[in-house]
């Protein structure tokens, strides 16, 4: 998104003209052969129109399994400010997809995660743990993506001494009325990469945009925006989204919007990951997007990366 102190701070206005209700969306999908045939048959993308409304998107399913495409959480490792674009992450790592990740601080140098971080089983960043709204306080559990040797995870996720504890369904924060998290109904949470962003969108296969309970509310982020989100399905496939936006050709979505496309693919959990003119995919070392209508890539401090050796 834009400036974190404008994304996660600040009600920035802008304009939600040309919205529809999400179960308007009727989203034409449709494999691209050329870049499939360079990828193992566990890992397909599609590109997607919508017929009604200046509107394009792609997605990328993951199979589980060996077969398949390794997904990891990168991190930059620019050595001045800690940020990259995501061809960078695909032509450094080798990667055969990539796509952006999670929150970092843009008006600092080297950039900070804003929420859960962990790589290859160490927390480079905890999960944010309070959020100040109209000077009330709220205890935050925030949904994140999870990966382990089994497949993919998305959980509501808080860090506590040392140990991620994660719940299967948010804090039923709303404006002006803050809970305490219950840590007796809590998991531990072990992972080996993961990514926090949110709010999640899709809970057992219906839309459930958790923007309140996640205290994104008083933000920019419900608002129509370039996207990308990341979801699990029923049989445990990797969905990761991106909606183009802020331009003639796509309008970009809404969180509701967003929520009803990954139902549409499939996904059973999902969770919004950093948009606006962070959004970028780059598929066998070609970007496929327009970010942002700019024709350049943002440099991001995180993405996720599937490798297809």
């Amino acid at each position: 998104m834009e400036a974190l102190a404008c994304v996660l701070f600040a009600a920035c206005v802008i304009s939600t003209a040309g919205a529809l209700s999400a179960n308007a969306l009727d989203m034409d999908w449709q494999p691209m052969d050329a870049s499939n045939a360079d990828l193992p048959a566990g890992v397909r993308v599609f590109a997607g129109t919508e017929p009604n409304l200046p509107l394009r998107a792609w997605y990328v399913s993951v199979a589980p399994g060996e077969d398949s495409g390794r997904v990891e959480v990168l991190v930059s490792d620019d050595p001045e400010d800690r940020r990259e674009t995501v061809s960078s992450f695909a032509a450094d790592t080798g990667a055969c997809v990539v796509i952006n990740g999670g929150y970092f601080t843009m008006e600092r140098t080297p950039a900070v995660h804003a929420g859960l971080l962990v790589v290859d089983g160490v927390v480079e960043a905890p999960a944010t743990r309070s959020v100040v709204r109209d000077e009330v306080h709220y205890p935050t559990a925030r949904a994140a993506l999870g990966l382990t040797p089994g497949g993919f995870d998305i959980a509501w996720v808080a860090s506590r001494e040392g140990s991620l504890e994660a719940w299967s369904s948010p804090p039923p924060h709303r404006r002006g009325a803050p809970v305490e998290l219950n840590l007796a109904t809590a998991v531990t949470w072990t992972v080996e990469d993961a990514l926090g962003a949110g709010p999640a969108l899709v809970s057992n296969g219906e839309i459930d945009v958790t923007t309140d309970e996640e205290v994104f509310f008083g933000t920019a982020i419900p608002y129509t925006h370039p996207r990308t989100a990341a979801g699990v399905t029923a049989d445990g496939r990797l969905m990761l989204m991106l909606v183009d936006g802020r331009q003639r050709e796509s309008r970009g979505v809404t969180l509701e919007e967003l929520a009803a496309l990954m139902v549409g693919v499939g996904a059973e959990e999902a969770l919004n990951l950093d948009g606006g003119g962070s959004s970028s995919l780059v598929v066998n070392g070609k970007l496929l997007n327009n970010p942002a209508g700019r024709g350049t890539e943002r440099e991001v401090m995180t993405a996720l990366g599937v490798f297809c050796d």
